[in-house]
């Protein structure tokens, strides 16, 4: 009974971890492919031509899973300071907390104004962060994680390995949002994309 008790626990971690992982891995080769597409690609035309594919930290399985989330209920906007003189409006959706490392952090989930016009996205988030690896292995701006997440659910999956860039981390000609200092992470997520390779 006990053997059958522990494979009941341990199952659906395994499909987890598992789902986890063929989830960043889909990420890796669309975000490859997008990089690497002449009409879609945030390169410079000289790097986009030698260009191959970006570099990943190691698939981490414990930055892959459930936050709580509480939502915020004041909707006020909430002005992000971009790279340029842009302006980019958001409003702080919900607070996201997690176990990392050994430690609680939580989180910011904000959601784009323009994007809550369109019907399309009203599910889907943005969470800009920064964390210990940014400016040695990892972009010195800290990187981006695109959510989706129904409204009103108490908690919501993060892939930590499906983190990415901004765009002006390869070309200056993009306005990319600065992360605000209440998303930086006091630990290393050594997970997602790493820092653009130099030239």
């Amino acid at each position: 009974m006990k053997i059958k008790s522990l494979l009941f626990v341990l199952f659906p971690l395994f499909v987890f971890s598992q789902n986890a992982k063929k989830d960043a891995k889909n990420f890796r080769k669309e975000i490859n492919k997008q990089y690497g597409d002449p009409d879609k690609s945030p390169l410079k035309e000289e790097d986009r031509k030698g260009f191959k594919a970006l570099e990943f930290f190691d698939f981490n399985e414990a930055l892959a899973f459930e936050a709580q989330i509480e939502w915020l209920k004041v909707d006020s906007v909430f002005e992000m300071k971009t790279t340029t003189a842009r302006i980019a409006k958001y409003k702080r959706a919900a607070k996201l907390t997690f176990q990392v490392n050994g430690e609680q952090h939580q989180l910011t989930l904000f959601q784009s104004v323009k994007a809550t016009a369109n019907p399309e996205y009203v599910d889907h988030f943005f969470l800009p962060f920064k964390d210990y690896t940014n400016g040695n292995e990892s972009y010195g701006g800290g990187r981006y994680i695109d959510l989706e997440i129904k409204e009103g659910a108490t908690s919501g999956f993060i892939n930590f390995n499906k983190a990415y860039n901004p765009y002006c981390a390869y070309n200056d000609r993009y306005s990319c949002p600065i992360v605000p200092q209440e998303n930086y992470l006091s630990t290393e997520i050594k997970a997602g994309v790493k820092a653009p390779a130099k030239h």
